[in-house]
């Protein structure tokens, strides 16, 4: 019953925070976010799931219990960990305390609401990675949208409100997509199902093929449930071209939903695309290889080159999140044991490193309250640990060894390199070169606003960061240089997770 500890702690702590006074409302949000936290940390210290949570695997703290039935088929609350979901639910748990502390100083208004959304999100996405009915998972899905809405609309910059509804409307119609996919495939499998249990409907996949539905042949049904799916993850991912909502709710969003939008919401889409797409329906995306490479390494320098152009930090780094995940879908479609395991670290490592950026460009916001490159020079000299830390994230972006970025990318390029697909090779070579233009508009970026002669465009003076501002970066970036020192704390894990999606398309290291 962990599981639903973890998720009752969750929401009673997001409760607990809006029924708060506004002044006290910060440390009733912090110290309920540690709750969370450390239920994921008893959980992980009696981990003892096996192989992969839809293909017949051991899952770790699996609960069961039937809750309705549907005509012909029975929904219940069934929900569990593998080595690819438990790696989330621990990223989530860790993030969302950092990005309580990061609101500390840009909130001063409608605290309690705030914070009790904020925690509220972190419940949805919670339950989004542990259940595996497709019915209570698609409810964690659509609930985190609510949330977030308000989070960008009320508590955003100038053109938030554009911003939340292009957002809101963007994942809503995309969950539509999905839905009519996912569900056209259950119905196709007829008999060979009885619940839209995740488990029940992939293991169906691997041994029936669905029989024709209407006028639509199976083989058909198959492709068009991959392409339902695959464009509405793709945009909760972002990917080229679907990628078009992200930037504007970055810019508007506030400083913590920033963290949490990076860090852990944009993971719900490559983790689908794990589960539903290259696990259910691996014949599918095998035999749709190149096309979906085609787009990774789009998405990858297309996002590279467009954070390259921009003048705004915040923005740039919104763009960089769209190239980090086209490395997830690159390796995602090797089906290598380095493909798979390593696009699933890179979940882990960029929602840490996306949430550090922010942060960081949240507490040079807040100080000089201008994000423009143009307009900011020499903050060195007045904010030395934000602007180190800064610079540290910066190179784990670039992929500098011993942090958690460079262990990811090198990962996914192993496994994109031995990749069974024509021209894998010259995907990931290109693929590769993103990290050179990565390096351009950091650099850039860095040298022009963060070093030389200090100048501020305006009348706010940079100042050392609060403690309470800085803490969250410095935990953050020890996390990231943990894990890239030590990544076989999640690494084994995921590899014993994904290698049954491997050993299912035949494929290797």
């Amino acid at each position: 019953m962990l599981i639903e500890a973890l998720l009752v702690v969750t929401m009673l702590a997001g409760f607990g925070a809006l029924l708060s006074r506004d002044e006290l409302a910060p440390k009733v949000a912090f110290a309920g976010s540690l709750l969370p936290l450390a239920v994921s940390l008893l959980m992980w210290s009696s981990y003892d799931g096996a192989g992969n949570a839809l293909l017949g695997g051991q899952l770790a703290f699996q609960s069961q219990v039937p809750w309705l039935s549907l005509g012909a088929y029975t929904l219940s609350w069934h929900v569990g960990l593998d080595g690819i979901s438990f790696p989330l639910v621990v990223l989530t748990t860790v993030l969302t305390p950092l990005a309580v502390l990061s609101a500390w100083t840009p909130i001063d208004e409608r605290q309690s609401q705030f914070y009790g959304l904020l925690l509220l999100i972190e419940a949805a996405l919670l339950g989004v990675f542990v259940a595996l009915d497709f019915f209570v998972w698609f409810v964690f899905w659509e609930a985190v949208l609510i949330p977030m809405y308000f989070l960008i609309g009320i508590w955003g910059g100038p053109r938030r409100k554009y911003a939340a509804i292009k957002f809101f409307v963007y994942t809503n119609v995309a969950s539509l997509v999905m839905f009519i996919g996912f569900a056209a495939l259950v119905f196709g499998l007829g008999d060979a199902v009885s619940s839209f249990d995740l488990t029940e409907v992939a293991m169906a996949l691997q041994t029936t093929s669905p029989d024709a539905l209407g006028w639509v042949d199976p083989a058909t049904l198959k492709a068009a449930a991959f392409l339902a799916m695959f464009v509405g993850f793709g945009v909760k991912v972002p990917i080229v071209p679907l990628h078009t909502w992200l930037p504007d709710a970055h810019v508007e969003a506030p400083t913590p939903a920033s963290v949490v939008l990076a860090g852990v919401l944009l993971k719900m889409g490559t983790y689908a695309l794990l589960r539903f797409n290259f696990t259910m329906l691996h014949d599918v995306a095998v035999a749709w290889a190149i096309p979906i490479a085609v787009v990774a390494v789009v998405s990858v320098l297309y996002g590279a080159l467009l954070a390259l152009a921009q003048q705004d930090l915040k923005r740039i780094v919104a763009y960089s999140s769209i190239s980090s995940m086209g490395y997830v879908l690159l390796g995602l479609v090797a089906y290598t044991t380095h493909g798979l395991g390593g696009a699933t670290f890179q979940m882990v490592s960029h929602g840490l490193l996306s949430g550090l950026m922010f942060m960081a460009v949240g507490v040079i916001y807040s100080t000089t309250h201008t994000r423009m490159v143009g307009d900011l020079s020499g903050l060195a000299s007045k904010m030395p640990v934000t602007v180190a830390v800064f610079v540290a994230g910066a190179f784990g972006y670039m992929g500098l060894p011993l942090m958690a970025g460079f262990i990811g990318e090198l990962l996914v390029f192993l496994g994109s390199f031995g990749a069974a697909y024509p021209y894998a090779q010259l995907f990931t070579a290109l693929a590769m070169f993103g990290i050179v233009v990565v390096a351009g508009y950091l650099l850039y970026a860095m040298q022009r606003s963060l070093f030389g002669e200090y100048r501020v465009e305006g009348d706010h003076e940079a100042s050392p960061a609060a403690f309470h501002d800085v803490v969250p970066l410095v935990v953050a970036i020890l996390l990231i240089v943990a894990l890239g020192v030590w990544p076989d704390v999640f690494y084994t894990m995921i590899q014993d997770a994904v290698n049954p999606v491997v050993a299912a398309v035949g494929g290797g290291l």
